[in-house]
């Protein structure tokens, strides 16, 4: 047999070019641009330290919290924007109008602010069906009502045909953050209790199972929601919730292990605690993915210090988009910047910071 690893035979002109080989887990040391830098794992983290971290440079960005805190004027305002480009842009629970407006209401949110205003901005291929755009939009106006925002200014670019994917949307929001709230991954203490909102992984595995035409004996649809009532709903309670976070892309693995690492605490959670519906659990295990890493779009993830954290709980389940809020851990002293998960079994795994995204483009 020829040895595998001396190609002897390969033609000039088919030479075995590695640079063209993929496999699952990109390398770090990318000179392109990969799916996974779009994923919110470690090659996502190391293109905004290497890349536009140092381009911007200013201490307003260095909290890289989901939104930017900023005083204006007396006031202070959450600023925040992202970008949507999911396929296929309807699923079941949601749209790409849905998300464009939620994401962004979620992101303000997460700072504790009050949401106000919205701008979007669409990209559309040339070639789109105006009757796809115009769903669309009603669907992203239909959402930015239903969170309390106003969509107060817009643009609209065409890019030529096979440019695009059909609809890209980007929205910017702005809010007004409480007196008194000071919501950042740096304020994690160790004996915070850690609180999800409700079931996870919901969004991750609708996108995917409507992508890939797979089935698994029930609908799956996305969690998507705004969040902003619920957080105020929190707020009523105690203005001191140390840290909020929307675990989207990279799933509940990625907030934890950001928070970790920013704070300088580590975090342990109890696997039986974490609620991962069945359907969930299922299409995970027939994929071959970990839930924890499976994003989600109308969830939160709370670090309440302990002593608030049982009125925290029971005011989460009086609001409809918190009624399956529970415990899932604890912040510790131990494991500084790690997340770890006491199993069913009665052993301990490390959760880490995913490489790439194991769902591409679910937002």
């Amino acid at each position: 047999m020829a040895d595998l690893a001396t190609p002897t035979t390969a033609a000039p002109d088919t030479a075995v070019d590695p640079t063209n080989w993929t496999c699952p887990a990109p390398v770090r040391d990318q000179p392109v641009v990969v799916m996974g830098h779009g994923g919110g794992g470690a090659l996502s983290a190391e293109l905004i330290d290497q890349v536009f971290a140092p381009a911007y440079g200013n201490p307003t960005l260095a909290g890289l919290a989901d939104s930017a805190v900023l005083d204006l004027a007396g006031a202070r305002l959450a600023f925040s924007t992202d970008s949507y480009v999911v396929r296929p842009l309807f699923f079941p629970g949601g749209s790409l109008g849905d998300l464009a407006v939620n994401g962004t209401v979620n992101d303000l949110a997460m700072s504790g602010a009050r949401p106000a205003y919205l701008s979007t901005a669409f990209i559309l291929e040339e070639g789109v069906e105006i009757a796809v755009v115009e769903r669309v939009a009603r669907a992203l106006g239909t959402a930015a009502e239903a969170a309390g925002v106003t969509v107060a200014t817009g643009d609209t670019k065409v890019v030529e045909s096979g440019h695009g994917d059909g609809v890209y949307v980007t929205t910017a929001g702005v809010g007004v953050v409480p007196d008194g709230v000071d919501i950042r991954p740096q304020r994690a203490r160790p004996g915070d209790a850690v609180i999800v909102s409700g079931p996870i992984g919901l969004h991750g595995v609708a996108i995917m199972s409507v992508r890939e035409g797979l089935e698994f004996g029930v609908e799956i649809a996305s969690d998507t929601a705004p969040l902003a009532g619920l957080v105020a709903t929190m707020l009523e309670v105690t203005p001191d919730i140390h840290v909020l976070r929307d675990p989207t892309r990279g799933g509940l693995a990625a907030s934890l292990n950001e928070i970790a690492r920013a704070s300088g605490t580590g975090v342990r959670l109890n696997e039986r605690a974490i609620p991962v519906p069945e359907e969930v659990a299922n299409a995970c295990g027939f994929l071959g993915l970990d839930p924890l890493y499976v994003a989600n779009e109308g969830r939160l993830v709370a670090f309440v210090p302990p002593e608030q954290a049982e009125a925290v709980l029971a005011a989460m389940h009086t609001h409809p988009h918190g009624t399956g809020a529970v415990v899932v851990g604890r912040c510790v002293e131990d494991h500084p910047g790690m997340v770890v998960v006491a199993t069913g079994l009665g052993g301990t795994r490390v959760v880490d910071l995913p490489l790439g995204e194991q769902l591409p483009r679910i937002c």
